[in-house]
């Protein structure tokens, strides 16, 4: 009989111990499957946050225009969502105007495998273009793409590549050089016969000085070297300068404006930019404005369009930009319709801007 009890507590014993034993195996299998999820849904997340696409600046060179354009293009995408830092990383690299800098930049954002590459100014764009036929490719500050060989047409790039056009309107530009001017008969005509969108609004300057009735005479140069002997050596001939939207001019406005100045001579210009350096006056287009164009487009192309099929855009707007302090050193009154009709004005060296008039 004691045997039998026995046999029986010991029995229970056991059947408990083994209860107990995988009541804990199972809380333990629990305990690491939900850790292995936790541990998984962490990686997960950590993933997504880390998650970001690299974008490429490759700019031609330092001035207003160009600088303004790519703030321009940067706060687009901040304003899309697309913050530097944190949805995406900019790389931006600045050529200083050297061609053999521009193929080393272009071939880093290749080894790099950046998802978008900016290109401002032409000959940046041929350069990455020339190195990467799969990286999409968005470009601006730039005047004629087919003629520079970067797409098929404006309305079908067709290629990785399109953009933002800066064409300006040239002919109106030298119309509001005879509205300020109206006994001017010759114009000097500068530009870097290297850079394929100086040379296009050159011939375009040509054509709109016979239209109008012009005289004209050539000045290129092909570096920033060049500028100051250039200058000096056309305007004893001339009754006014016409730059175009040149890069090498632009970064040397003012070195222009102090031979300029001293001569009497005034300057139409291409872009406001070059306006603020020392030019007399242009209609231009707002790069800054041309930039969040191009930001835009970047972020359809983050988003998935394909960059082939998008049209080459245009600015929607330009604007009379005039300076008066450099009106007042070459002696020239400006009627009061072109100061009435500006849209940005230069006096005593502050820039004041319509929206800024409204405001007072």
């Amino acid at each position: 009989m004691k045997k039998s009890i026995f046999k029986t507590i010991c029995s229970l014993t056991m059947a408990a111990a083994m209860v107990l034993t995988a009541t804990a195996c199972s809380s333990q299998t629990t305990t690491t499957e939900e850790a292995t999820d936790t541990a998984t849904q962490q990686e997960s997340q950590t993933t997504t946050q880390t998650e970001q696409f690299k974008i490429g600046i490759l700019q031609l060179t330092e001035h207003e225009a160009l600088d303004k354009a790519r703030n321009g293009f940067i706060d687009a995408l901040a304003e899309g969502g697309y913050v530097d830092g944190e949805k995406i990383v900019i790389d931006f690299q600045n050529a200083q105007g050297d061609q053999s800098n521009l193929k080393t930049m272009s071939q880093k954002f290749v080894n790099d495998g950046d998802d978008l590459v900016l290109a401002i100014a032409t000959p940046a764009a041929q350069s990455i273009a020339a190195e990467t036929q799969d990286i999409p490719i968005l470009a601006t500050a730039i005047t004629n793409y087919p003629e520079a060989g970067l797409v098929e047409s404006n309305e079908a790039p067709g290629v990785n590549l399109s953009g933002t056009s800066d064409r300006t309107p040239v002919e109106e530009q030298l119309k509001l050089l005879k509205q300020i001017l109206p006994e001017v008969q010759t114009v000097g005509i500068l530009y870097n016969s290297s850079e394929a969108n100086s040379e296009i609004q050159a011939q375009e300057a040509i054509a709109a000085c016979d239209t109008l009735g012009l005289s004209y005479k050539e000045g290129t140069v092909t570096n920033v070297n060049d500028i100051q002997q250039v200058v000096q050596s056309i305007v004893s001939d001339v009754d006014a300068l016409y730059i175009p939207t040149d890069n090498t001019f632009a970064s040397a406005m003012p070195l222009v404006a102090s031979i300029t100045d001293i001569e009497k001579i005034p300057v139409i210009c291409g872009e406001i930019g070059m306006v603020k350096g020392g030019g007399l006056a242009t209609i231009g287009i707002d790069y800054y404005k041309l930039g969040q164009q191009t930001g835009e487009m970047a972020i359809r192309v983050l988003e998935g369009e394909d960059v082939s099929t998008m049209p080459i855009e245009f600015p929607d707007t330009i604007d009379i930009c005039i300076n008066l302090d450099t009106a007042e050193k070459i002696g020239v009154t400006i009627p009061q319709e072109v100061i009435d009709s500006a849209v940005t004005i230069i006096e005593n060296g502050t820039e004041t801007t319509a929206a800024d008039t409204a405001n007072q």
